[in-house]
């Protein structure tokens, strides 16, 4: 499923494993996501990483992948917050 409102709305929030900006929307790793060859997963699996730590988490830099899946988890949490507080900002 392709949610462009949603992925605008990850791009403008900072790297949630670094903080920096301008972020990019990272699709979740996992099949249980949608997430296949050549295809990227289902658009509510998507948090906001700098390009650089987008990198390292599509390569697998910094963990494996059972460590990835489960701090994609977390982050996916945190970025729901996020944009959350972002739309009660907005009233």
């Amino acid at each position: 499923m392709r949610d462009a409102k949603r992925l605008a709305a990850i791009r403008k929030l900072p790297c949630v494993r670094c903080g920096q900006s301008p972020s990019q929307a990272a699709h979740s790793n996992s099949s249980e996501h949608g997430k296949g060859r050549g295809i990227k997963a289902d658009d509510r699996y998507t948090i906001p990483l700098c390009h650089s730590c987008h990198c390292d988490f599509d390569q697998y830099k910094t963990m494996g992948r059972d460590e990835s899946k489960e701090w994609f988890a977390k982050m996916l949490e945190k970025t729901e917050r996020m944009l959350h507080l972002d739309k009660d900002d907005c009233f």
